[in-house]
């Protein structure tokens, strides 16, 4: 059994389609689904649902792709270990966050990269919360970046980061604009632009909305916070947005940032990682990293409001 067939192997299971699964190894399809056919033969099960086009994995398969997962992440984290050992941290961290905390992602990477100078980072910025727990379980990202919730199931390590609370954002000439604070029930009553129904940080605002019994009918839905900030900024709509991303875009010109009170609410945010052992070297090191930083007290200390 060689590593190349347990990576076609997970390919496919990703892909769901041969040719594409052929593509991102960099190998023609009658090589995958030769490599595939061959360790059939040597697990002596049938792995693949085979007619005409792919018809999905067997249910050998399907448990057989998890060890492929957790053996092909073992060999990495093993490289990782001893590139490390050898040279310092070396690699690629693959980090995936939620959208509504991608803009506070900037304060793990700089200091992780300024320590670890040989390592590289990629950011997945556009997860669902699901997402980000399902990518961690089957080895596909390091580390998350999320809400530190009851929905996250077990099997993780944590590093609470800051919490997350909202802010009215809406145009200098609205009524609201010049106030400290703003209610929920004010909110409700604007024309608003929200962040999308399957986002967490939606169902995070819409509970809040509940708790106080509304529910606001958004023209706008997105899945993106900075196309909030843009919706915002052509004077016709008003957005809840989380706090933290004024640390990204400050408050722009023509706004005003008006904290939301009655009721207050607040969630935590933070790092997650898997509490297999060994540990990725690079979960390890981002961990330590978090734990060494003060970011609430840095996202503490933005302007709620800014002047023209």
């Amino acid at each position: 059994m060689l590593f190349r067939q347990l990576e076609y192997l997970v390919a496919l299971a990703r892909e769901r389609h041969f040719a594409r699964a052929a593509q991102s190894c960099s190998v023609s399809q009658p090589t995958l689904s030769e490599a595939i056919r061959k360790l059939e033969e040597e697990l002596d099960v049938p792995l693949v649902r085979r007619g005409r086009s792919y018809q999905g994995l067997t249910p050998e398969g399907e448990r057989i792709v998890l060890w492929a997962q957790r053996i092909l992440a073992d060999r990495d984290a093993l490289r990782d270990e001893v590139g490390a050992l050898r040279s310092g941290l070396t690699g690629r961290l693959r980090i995936g966050s939620v959208p509504t905390a991608s803009g506070a992602a900037a304060l793990l990477t700089s200091p992780f990269c300024a320590a670890h100078p040989l390592a590289t980072v990629e950011l997945l910025t556009d997860l669902r919360s699901t997402d980000v727990e399902r990518r961690l379980r089957t080895f596909e990202l390091d580390a998350g970046i999320t809400y530190l919730t009851d929905e996250l199931g077990d099997g993780f390590q944590t590093v609470p980061l800051y919490q997350e609370r909202h802010v009215l954002l809406t145009s200098t000439v609205d009524d609201l604009a010049g106030r400290p604070t703003a209610t929920w029930a004010e909110a409700s009553r604007l024309p608003l632009c929200l962040l999308a129904p399957s986002m967490q940080g939606r169902r995070v605002i819409d509970e809040v909305f509940a708790e106080a019994g509304l529910r606001p009918e958004p023209r706008v839905e997105t899945d993106s916070v900075a196309a909030l900030f843009a919706q915002v900024r052509t004077g016709r709509w008003a957005s809840i947005v989380p706090y933290a991303w004024l640390h990204v875009f400050g408050v722009p010109r023509g706004m005003r940032a008006v904290p939301l009170v009655e009721p207050s609410r607040s969630v935590p945010i933070g790092l997650v990682i898997s509490d297999r052992e060994p540990t990725s070297v690079m979960a390890r090191a981002l961990a330590r990293t978090a734990r060494q930083l003060a970011i609430a007290s840095v996202l503490e200390q933005l302007p709620g409001t800014s002047p023209e």
